[in-house]
């Protein structure tokens, strides 16, 4: 997470529909001195007030070894993201970055069960079929009886109820009006900064 606090972002609301706009993460984990990451689609769910995040890897990945031992993870949403050339700002003296969102939650997981891993991947196929209408929806129970049930002894679900759930807005807030507009301005004429030119257009209005 960027350490300037302009950019720090603690609005939950924020951060919950930014993760699931982005929800394909990367799940990381320790174990023995060493840094594990994978990538995995990740369910987010709030109900009163509070998140819980849902995933499942493969049964042989070393992130799985690793949460299965106890190990925190933290995990990471990353949203849009575009390099900013001083030559937008329009001022003397300044050098190139880059603005991106993302968000960042970390705590301790529990395993879930054969019938909370068979729910994490329910819920995901619905939520990303549902989209694809008018395609009928794919469901496990088009597999053929017994199929479905072989290939859940082959991963391990997981939820994670985060005890740090904060990210990253850095859209250039620490800069002039008249510097951001050069910036979106410049981010618009290539389509790699299309995304964050819309960001920060948002986040002046």
């Amino acid at each position: 997470m960027h350490p300037a606090r302009p950019f720090h972002e603690t609005d939950i609301a924020t951060l919950v529909a930014r993760a699931r706009a982005y929800s394909f993460a990367l799940v990381c984990a320790t174990q023995d001195g060493r840094v594990m990451a994978a990538h995995a689609p990740v369910l987010i769910d709030q109900e009163d007030g509070k998140v819980a995040l849902r995933f499942h890897l493969s049964a042989n990945n070393a992130v799985t070894a690793a949460l299965q031992s106890g190990s925190r993870a933290l995990i990471v949403f990353t949203g849009p993201d575009a390099y900013i050339s001083p030559d937008w700002y329009g001022m003397d003296d300044q050098v190139p970055t880059w603005n991106y969102l993302s968000v960042e939650a970390e705590g301790p997981v529990t395993l879930l069960d054969d019938a909370g891993a068979t729910q994490v991947l329910d819920d995901l196929s619905h939520l990303h079929e549902a989209p694809l209408a008018p395609k009928p929806e794919w469901t496990r129970h088009k597999m053929t009886p017994g199929r479905f049930e072989a290939m859940l002894r082959g991963i391990r679900a997981f939820i994670l109820v985060p005890e740090r759930f904060e990210g990253t807005t850095k859209l250039g807030q620490n800069k002039p009006a008249e510097a951001r507009a050069g910036v979106i301005a410049g981010l618009s004429t290539h389509e790699g900064g299309i995304a964050i030119a819309e960001e920060m257009r948002k986040h002046t209005s």
